[in-house]
C-alpha cells in the first residue's frame, strides 16, 4: 500500500472560516476535557491512603476504571444527545481527537515522555475529516463534511488511480490548508544498490560536503530574519494580554517564522534532488541530531535542520530510485579514507586532513564523506580498494561482489 500525502491552499468564504474555528474551539475543548479526565484518575490513585494531598482532587471511586478511549468515546455520545454545541461538530473529528489524545499517552508510557499539553487557541491547529464522500475532490473546489464546497488552489494534480482517504485542515499564519492522504493499492519495491555511489557528510560550517569533492554552504535561514523577527518580539511585551494588537502582532511573528520555515524546507527540497539527480546510492551518517540540540551551537541546528533534511533525502532518494542508506558515525573524521589509517582526533578549528602515512590531502568534511561512502560500500558487501579521487589511477582497483561479477560475465 502507498500512501502519501499533498496539501493544497484552501480559499473559503467567511462562513466556512467561522464555521472551522468554531470546530477547532470544540476539538479544543474535548482534548482538554478528556486529558483533565485522565489526569485527575491518575492524581486519585497516587494520594497517600493516610494522608490528603496538598493540591485539591477529585475524589474518584476505586471501582472506577480507566477513561480509555472507548469509555471517553462513549461518554462524548451520551453528552452530544445534551449539548447543541458539541451536535455542530463532526461526530467522527471528535472521535480522532479523543484517538489522537490516547495515542499520546501510550507514547509517553512507551517513550517515557511528559504528559500530553492542554491546548490553548494557538496551539491546537488542525483537526482531521477521517472519511469524505464520493469524489470529493474536483478542479475548483473539495467537498467537506457539514463545510460543504470549499474553494481550493489545485497547485497539482491528484496522481491517476490514488484514492482520497481523509483530510486535515490546518491553519497556518498565510491561511487555512488541506492535507490530503492518498492510498493506492500497489506494491513499490524499495531501491536496490545500482549506479555510482556518494557519501555525505553533514556539518555547520559546509552544510554538506560530498565525496565527490562538493561543498555547499549553509544558508542562515534564521539568522537573515532574526533582527526583525527581534524588533517584533520586543514590541509583543507591551500589548495587553488578549488585545487585538496584540493578536495582529502575533500573526505577524507567526507569519514569519513560517517563511523561515518554508524557505528552508524548499531549499531541502531542491537539494535532496540535486543530490540525488547523478547518484545512484547515498550514504549518511546515523546521527540522532537532537543531541545537537543541547549543545552551545543548538540554535545553529535548529537554523540548519538537519535531521529534517534527511528525512527529506530519504523520501527524495525512494522516488528517484536511489539507494539510500545509514552507516556507523564514529571516527568518519578520524580515518584516511585512501589507506584506511586512524589520523587521531582533529580539533573544530582543524579543516584540513592530511595523512601521515600515504601524504593523501583534502577537506576534512570531504574526507569524512569519502569514508562514509566506504563503509556504505563495504556494508554492501563489497570489498573497497576504489581510490578516493574515482580516476583511474594506478592501484585504483574497484572488486565487486560475486553477484555482480557473475552478471557481467553472462
Amino acid at each position: 500500500m502507498l500512501t502519501m500525502t499533498y496539501e493544497y491552499k484552501l480559499q473559503p468564504t467567511a462562513e466556512q472560516v467561522a464555521l472551522i474555528e468554531q470546530t477547532l474551539d470544540v476539538c479544543r475543548s474535548v482534548w482538554n476535557f478528556a486529558l483533565r479526565q485522565r489526569k485527575d484518575w491518575c492524581a486519585s490513585r497516587k494520594s497517600p491512603v493516610n494522608a490528603c494531598s496538598i493540591v485539591s482532587e477529585y475524589i474518584i471511586p476505586t471501582d472506577e476504571l480507566f477513561p480509555s478511549y472507548h469509555r471517553q468515546a462513549k461518554q462524548l455520545t451520551q453528552a452530544k444527545k445534551t449539548s447543541q454545541r458539541l451536535r455542530s461538530t463532526h461526530s467522527q473529528v471528535l472521535q480522532q481527537v479523543l484517538r489522537t489524545l490516547d495515542r499520546a499517552w501510550q507514547d509517553m508510557q512507551s517513550k517515557r515522555l511528559g504528559f500530553p499539553r492542554f491546548k490553548n487557541k494557538y496551539r491546537l491547529r488542525s483537526f482531521v475529516f477521517p472519511k469524505l464522500g464520493v469524489n470529493p475532490v474536483s478542479a475548483w473546489g473539495i467537498k467537506l463534511p457539514k463545510l460543504g464546497l470549499v474553494r481550493w488552489r489545485m497547485s497539482r494534480l491528484i496522481p491517476k488511480g490514488f484514492e482520497v482517504k481523509q483530510a486535515r485542515i490546518v491553519r497556518k499564519a498565510s491561511g487555512y490548508f488541506v492535507m490530503l492522504s492518498l492510498q493506492l493499492d500497489v506494491d513499490v519495491p524499495s531501491p536496490i544498490p545500482h549506479g555510482h555511489p556518494k557519501g555525505l557528510d553533514l556539518g555547520y560550517d559546509k552544510f554538506v560536503a560530498t565525496s565527490d569533492g562538493q561543498e555547499i554552504k549553509r544558508p542562515r535561514f534564521f539568522q537573515t530574519l532574526q533582527r526583525k523577527l527581534k524588533l517584533l518580539q520586543r514590541r509583543l511585551k507591551n500589548k495587553h494580554q488578549g488585545s487585538n494588537n496584540r493578536h495582529k502582532l502575533n500573526q505577524k511573528i507567526a507569519r514569519l517564522h513560517q517563511r523561515i520555515s518554508d524557505t528552508r524546507k524548499d531549499w531541502h527540497f531542491k537539494l535532496a534532488h540535486r543530490l540525488c539527480r547523478d547518484a545512484g546510492m547515498l550514504f549518511v551518517e546515523d546521527i540522532d541530531f537532537r543531541t545537537f540540540h543541547r549543545g552551545m551551537l543548538s540554535k545553529h541546528s535548529a537554523d540548519a535542520g538537519f535531521g529534517h533534511f534527511v528525512n527529506i533525502l530519504k523520501w527524495v532518494a525512494w522516488k528517484t530510485d536511489t539507494y539510500f542508506a545509514k552507516v556507523d558515525k564514529n571516527g568518519t573524521s578520524q580515518t584516511c579514507p585512501n589507506c584506511g589509517t586512524h589520523t587521531g582526533k582533529k580539533t573544530l578549528d582543524i579543516r584540513i586532513h592530511s595523512c601521515g602515512w600515504c601524504g593523501y590531502t583534502t577537506s576534512r568534511d570531504v574526507a569524512s564523506a569519502e569514508v562514509v561512502k566506504n563503509r556504505g560500500i563495504t556494508a554492501l558487501g563489497h570489498s573497497v580498494f576504489e581510490n578516493v579521487c574515482g580516476d583511474g589511477l594506478a592501484g585504483a582497483v574497484v572488486t565487486l561482489s560475486s553477484q555482480e561479477s557473475t552478471k557481467q560475465k553472462t
